[in-house]
């Protein structure tokens, strides 16, 4: 078994077609869950499935499952998959690699004939990006029960339209219940959506974890003074303040190398005039690294340097926690799988944590998981310029084949 090999030409054929559903002048994919362009795209999966003689299950919240039968089907599926909605300027490749690697691992098996003990499948999940409707990993999120199907389907976009009416709408409100769908075991194959393996000139990437987040909105309120007459040492000035809490975010992640990472993404001034010294500032605060006891330590030091900086300068500073994803450390055996298949097929490697979110961290909270990254150009994703060599997506998509198939077992 060690010679299989997948059809690249094959794969690079789906993913070019399948980006023409949504694609942009600049090169992209716009397919935004649950519109009509996502039910073309969802259309043409579930075809390419239904020839490869797949069965199609589909959720209530809109996850589709394509089927291959194995030898015994009272196993639970050895299953693949990711997304294929997009950003609103998204590529060609986040998302819609994982799922069609998995449907070219069925392709292969077809081609030549193997029979595993294990079923296999290939799932997308509903809503992955968030761009739309949050939140995000909506889809895998309900089937592993992180939220409630109710709090899905509520979920409105910002025309007023829901979840649960837009799934009605397209024909993807299916029957069967989230979550009772087992799993024997879950990979996912994914573009990096960072430098690291193209920095180091690396193929595959072993994914051993994904890193815990926790977010946060900071507000800092002083008092809007002209700028002119106010002197120095009499402003609250909530920009000053708020810069130096900006600063230390970055300092923390700084101090917990090499997964620390402290991001200030959105700031919203008011007044925001010229002349005008900051009455208040809002902004988000962005904490991650792989190991939770860190990221509690993290948490820590910015509460502790807030409360010293409302101390210090008297203005009023609040700070609110607004989501937090734990570290999602993935199973031995998944990741053993993945080294396993990389060094059987003689690819350069090197472990590489993720620090975005997939829909392998809710599978993995019911069966165990493995994810297998390859390069990106310029480590580039949510772009339209997002690019991958298709050499990288044939490789990526051969060590899912093995890796699966260590697990599904052939006969």
């Amino acid at each position: 078994m060690d010679e299989l090999r997948i059809n690249g030409e094959r794969l690079w054929a789906a993913l070019m077609e399948l980006a023409r559903i949504g694609a942009t002048a600049k090169g992209g994919v716009k397919r935004l869950a649950l519109t009509d362009l996502d039910k073309e795209g969802r259309d043409l999966v579930v075809r390419w499935g239904t020839e490869a003689g797949m069965s199609i299950t589909i959720d209530q919240i809109g996850n589709v499952f394509m089927r291959r039968d194995g030898a015994d089907n009272t196993l639970p599926p050895v299953m693949t998959g990711s997304h294929i909605d997009t950003q609103p300027t998204g590529g060609k490749f986040d998302g819609n690699y994982g799922v069609l690697a998995g449907l070219e691992v069925v392709r292969t098996l077809n081609d030549l004939q193997i029979k595993t003990q294990a079923p296999i499948e290939v799932a997308f999940w509903t809503n992955e990006e968030g761009s739309r409707f949050v939140p995000v990993m909506m889809g895998s999120g309900v089937f592993c029960g992180a939220f409630s199907l109710e709090t899905a389907y509520a979920a409105k976009d910002t025309e007023g339209k829901t979840v649960g009416e837009e799934l009605a709408r397209i024909g993807y409100k299916g029957d069967q219940v989230p979550g009772d769908h087992p799993i024997g075991a879950y990979f996912e194959t994914h573009i990096e959506q960072g430098p690291v393996l193209e920095d180091a000139d690396k193929v595959i990437g072993v994914v051993p974890a994904v890193m815990g987040l926790s977010w946060y909105d900071c507000v800092v309120t002083g008092m809007e003074a002209h700028a002119g007459p106010t002197p120095m040492g009499l402003r609250k000035d909530a920009l000053q303040v708020a810069t130096t809490i900006m600063q230390e975010v970055v300092a923390i992640a700084n101090r917990y190398p090499p997964y620390g990472r402290g991001t200030v993404g959105m700031v919203q001034v008011f007044p925001n005039s010229r002349n005008v010294i900051p009455g208040e500032v809002k902004f988000s605060i962005d904490l991650r690294n792989v190991n939770d006891e860190l990221l509690n330590t993290m948490h820590g030091e910015i509460t502790a340097f807030i409360d010293a900086t409302r101390i210090g300068t008297g203005l009023d500073i609040s700070l609110e926690r607004v989501s937090y994803y734990p570290p999602c450390p993935f199973h031995p055996d998944c990741v053993g799988a993945v080294r396993n298949a990389t060094e059987k097929l003689g690819y350069s490697v090197m472990d590489v944590v993720s620090g975005a979110g997939h829909d392998a961290i809710y599978a993995a909270r019911l069966a165990p998981a493995g994810m297998i990254f390859v390069p990106c150009k310029d480590g580039i994703s949510h772009n339209e310029i997002e690019d991958a060599k298709p050499e990288h997506l044939e490789a990526g998509c051969n060590v899912l084949l093995h890796a699966m198939l260590e697990r599904a077992v052939a006969v």
